[in-house]
């Protein structure tokens, strides 16, 4: 028998959950035209998650779990809206905001799914789970791919400069190192084309400096 209360709940949380289509990040599309939303956001890495398995460092994977962590990680934004991620100012008040919107929209739902909603979140926060690590890698890698490929249009827009990009996707090295030339290949480029801005450093400075920041930085800090 259909447990008509059940699927009210469920139907209101898909509703809900539509909101995300317009919560607008910093990223621009490719095309320049606009910035993307968080639902786009998500669907993007979702996909990106289950092509770029194979680079992952980790023989641990779910990626099935991967994916359901990138659908639901960014929803509390619907409440609490994107925070940039070199915005410092807006990231002291992050966690707060975001866990109290988890706590109302998860809740939308059944009770049992509301459960499970909630510890997927919470297992992509705290990042160090095998899955949630690649999850946050993913996470990370889809904002830079884009940012390169609109030409740096948000990267300028914000005066981002090479360091703050290389410290924000540490965590890519770390859990897919397979995919981290590629990665300083495109900031290099992105350096020499003007999309962003190089420090005054010598390279050997530059090189103690990355090294500096992922070791002493939270990488799983969210955007």
């Amino acid at each position: 028998m259909l447990d008509s209360l059940r699927l009210l709940r469920q139907i209101e949380f898909i509703v809900e959950i539509d909101k995300l289509k317009q919560v607008l990040r910093q990223t621009f599309t490719t095309t320049k035209s606009r910035q993307e939303n968080s639902a786009e956001h998500s669907w993007h890495i979702a996909l990106m998650a289950i092509l770029l398995l194979e680079y992952s460092d980790s023989d641990k994977i779910d990626v099935f779990r991967v994916v359901k962590m990138l659908l639901v990680h960014d929803l509390v934004e619907i409440d609490a809206g994107d925070t940039f991620c070199y915005d410092n100012d807006a990231r002291k008040s992050q966690h707060e905001r975001e866990l109290q919107a988890a706590e109302r929209i998860f809740n939308i739902a059944p009770k049992d799914q509301a459960k499970t909603l909630m510890t997927l979140w919470k297992e992509f926060e705290a990042c160090k789970t095998p899955d949630s690590r690649f999850a946050n890698a993913i996470d990370r890698l889809q904002p830079l791919l884009i940012n390169y490929y609109s030409n740096g249009k948000a990267w300028i827009k914000h005066n981002i400069k090479r360091h703050q990009v290389l410290e924000r996707n540490c965590i890519i090295e770390e859990e897919a190192p397979k995919l981290w030339d590629y990665v300083k290949e495109l900031i290099d480029d992105a350096v020499q084309q003007g999309f962003l801005k190089k420090e005054n450093f010598s390279r050997c400075a530059t090189i103690h400096l990355r090294n500096y920041l992922c070791a002493t930085s939270d990488v799983c800090l969210k955007s």
